[in-house]
């Protein structure tokens, strides 16, 4: 598989990263993943995939743990990302910026993953309460103590952080600009899709004008860019598309002429949406490494592939001809 870099540092990894969340959060209960969750990851780096991106509040923790079952084995192969700042309560998850809790955090990943270091280390939120150049500066402090590798920001939550009238990384840049006096970011991880484009606007030159990498969070649109959903067809209560605006049978049916383009192009490729989808955000930069989350292993190595399929600009036109989503994100 192809390799890119992230950020201005020599760690490389390859062109499509596994997510690993919807092993055990946020898709799925815990109980109902187990061998089979082992087995996809083992697929994906099979496959060529390097990246392996999860976090502590993933289960919690047992994300985390089904991933230092592989890196017990294959650590040499794997690129493991990781974060911190998030703590699950029994109603509420909360940001923990907080200096020591974040060393006590990593402390407690790197024996979860049973590893030495961990290659990427993302903060997951910042915390409201606590200065982001503290929490940045103890992270730094990890790197300097040789637990970690480099240092990454996560930016999924930047929509809750939105200010009426801004652009949905506005605030995102600007804490950004602030901790880049503390300490390089090697890597931004936000959401980006045929169907979630706005990190395009500035935060993706944004990473390519400083050399840092961005991993594309959700870059088959939960699934849906996929085509393998079907509309009204209902989700799991614990599924998070369950409460999703965009995965009502209305948005869903009203939504499918984006992955009908798609396929379109796919037909000219012999590739399916999945991979058209995935080629598109590749297409984006060479900074750029999408991250498709999966807890089947046929899908990994299908996602893999399309590290492998090279759009040309009429593909390319005709994905940007395609009309917007609709429906509310957030």
């Amino acid at each position: 598989m192809e390799r890119r870099r992230i950020g201005a540092t020599a760690l490389e990894v390859g062109a499509i990263g596994l997510g690993c969340m919807p092993m055990h959060w946020a898709y799925t209960a815990s109980q109902q993943s187990g061998e089979g969750a082992l087995r996809t990851v083992h697929a994906a780096l099979d496959a060529g995939v390097s990246l392996l991106d999860t976090a502590d509040m993933y289960g919690p923790f047992t994300n985390e743990l089904l991933v230092g079952r592989v890196l017990r084995q294959r650590r040499s192969e794997a690129f493991v990302s990781t974060k911190c700042g998030l703590l699950v309560g029994e109603q509420h998850i909360v940001a923990n910026g907080r200096p020591g809790y974040v060393k006590r955090a990593c402390d407690a990943s790197l024996r979860r993953l049973q590893t030495d270091v961990i290659d990427l280390y993302q903060l997951h939120r910042p915390d409201p309460e606590v200065p982001v150049e503290e929490t940045w500066g103890a992270m730094a402090e990890l790197v300097a103590a040789g637990k970690v590798r480099a240092l990454g920001w996560c930016a999924i939550g930047a929509r809750t952080q939105r200010r009426s009238g801004a652009g949905l990384y506005d605030a995102t840049v600007r804490q950004l600009e602030r901790v880049q006096q503390v300490f390089p970011v090697s890597c931004v991880q936000a959401e980006l899709s045929v169907w979630s484009r706005e990190a395009l606007d500035t935060l993706v030159p944004w990473c390519a004008s400083r050399g840092v990498g961005l991993l594309a969070a959700m870059p088959l649109g939960n699934g849906f860019l996929s085509g393998t959903l079907t509309p009204g067809q209902g989700f799991e209560p614990e599924d998070i598309r369950a409460r999703h605006p965009r995965f009502t049978a209305e948005m869903m049916a009203a939504n499918q002429p984006i992955v009908a383009g798609l396929r379109r192009v796919g037909r000219r490729h012999g590739a399916t949406a999945a991979q058209v989808a995935l080629a598109w955000v590749l297409a984006q930069g060479r900074h750029v490494v999408p991250v498709p989350g999966t807890k089947k292993a046929q899908w990994a190595v299908q996602n893999a592939a399309a590290a492998e399929l090279r759009l040309g600009e009429e593909d390319l036109a005709e994905i940007a001809a395609l009309p917007r989503a609709l429906g509310s994100w957030d």
